[in-house]
Order: structure tokens, then sequence, then C-alpha cells
């Protein structure tokens, strides 16, 4: 999948990186990303040597036919594991368990604080649990990455991705050690994923807003349905203003007064 689809890219796209430096030619550690588009998990690993494994929805994995069967063999060849969000604490454990696994195989493991994508460009609140409680179960240390600019390649609603240079910034290693024993602190869990965000923040250049993407999505969401619902009032408003116009015509015909 790298000389493939991580070639491909590479010739068609051009990332450009900084910080490769950061990222150990072995040993385990964690990429923290902001999480900008769908094509954030590829265009990452394409300009690493070492694998990264992500975790996805299991969806991805399980839908039937032959586009899922093509699917499904697309995310495990690019290294996603699938998460089943099915069970009564959803995604987080499952994704906990499964960072944990990984980096004590000694490998790189993917992971968007944010836990879904900015549904506008900006950079949003990061999710205490999975992060800080893999970090902290493995002591791995925590590599902030910045993604610039993918979110323009292929905006919601665009089929076909436009040509240009996305960026990737990787900064240096973050040590938690000092927080060791204390996973199950949430204020601790809360100030180590605060750090993460801050030093993405300074990365990528993102406005930071202080709630989560998902709320965020929801806000927008509502604001929109609402912005429906009163185009809808107002073209029935319309509509039944035209409709008293007209008969009032008529009437005033039919008593061959003249309309106003």
């Amino acid at each position: 999948m790298k000389v493939s689809v991580g070639g491909s890219l590479k010739v068609v796209f051009r990332p450009w990186v900084e910080g490769l430096e950061h990222v150990p030619a072995d040993g385990p550690a964690i990429l923290a990303s902001n999480h900008l588009s769908f094509s954030d998990s590829f265009f990452l690993p394409a300009v690493l040597d070492r694998k990264v494994t992500f975790i996805a929805k299991a969806e991805y994995f399980t839908t039937p036919g032959v586009k899922g069967r093509l699917t499904a063999a697309f995310f495990k060849g690019v290294g996603q594991l699938p998460v089943d969000r099915s069970g009564a604490r959803g995604a987080g454990e499952a994704a906990i368990k499964s960072g944990i696994e990984v980096l004590e195989r000694g490998e790189l493991f993917g992971i968007y604080p944010e836990g879904t994508r900015s549904p506008d460009g900006r950079l949003y609140r990061g999710k205490p649990g999975g992060l800080a409680r893999v970090a902290l179960a493995t002591g791995a240390p925590v590599l902030p990455v910045a993604m610039i600019d993918t979110e323009k390649i292929q905006p919601p609603g665009k089929v076909l991705p436009k040509v240009m240079r996305p960026g990737i910034r990787i900064g240096a290693p973050l040590d938690f050690s000092r927080y060791q024993g204390m996973e199950h602190d949430r204020f601790v869990l809360r100030a180590l994923t605060d750090e993460v965000m801050y030093e993405i923040m300074k990365l990528s250049g993102q406005e930071y807003v202080d709630i989560y993407a998902t709320a965020a999505k929801r806000q927008i969401a509502e604001a929109a349905k609402a912005e429906k619902d009163a185009a809808k009032e107002a073209a029935r408003e319309a509509a039944k203003e035209a409709a008293k116009a007209d008969k009032g015509a008529a009437s005033a015909a039919r008593s061959g007064r003249p309309g106003e």
C-alpha cells in the first residue's frame, strides 16, 4: 500500500513535511493529529518509512457486497484496525485496547484526539479518554502532528479531488512520565490531552474552539435545519399571500370592480 497508494499520493499531491526527525526509527510512539479530512489517514503514513496503525469504525470492514469487500481490503492494507462502536461504552474502550496492543508490539499508533473530523477547519477540544489513557498505560512518547490544507483537497460534496500540496508538521515528542500511575485521575487525563492539543494548535496555526467537534457538528446541523425550516415557512407565507391576492383579484373581476 505504501508503494501503490502512498507512492501515488506523493507523486500527484507532493505533500511537504517538517519534523520527520522526531519520528523514532524503531520502538513505540503515538502520533496525535488534528483531523481535517478523510485523507489524513493516508497522507501521514505515506510520508513515513514506518507503518502507522489507525483505528476505524467497524462498518468499513463489514459492509456486504463487492464494494464492501474492496473497502475492507483497502482499510486493512493501509493499516486500519476495526473498532466496534456498538458496545455499552462505544468505541472508547476498544480504541484504548487496540492502541495499547499496537504500542506493545513496538509500532506507531495514530489517533485523532478530537474524535471526529473538524466541521469547519478549526481545532476542537480533545477528548480525554483514548489518547491520555493509551499514553499513560504504555509510557510511549506522544508526537503532536498537524495536517495542513487536507480539507481543501476534497471538500464535502466534491467528487474529484483538487490537486494541491498539503502539509504535515510533526512536533517534538512529549514525555508524560510524570503522570505515570495516574491514568484514573480525570484531571490528569484532561491536562495531558490539553497539553497535546496546545502543541497541535501551535503546529497547525488553527483557531482553537473549546468545545468538542461532535457538539459543533450538532450545532451546525441544527442551525442548518432551522434555516431550512425558516425558508420553508417564508415560502409558505408568500404562497398564502399570493393566493389571497389572486382570490381578491378574481372576486373583484366577478363583481365588476377594478382590482387593486
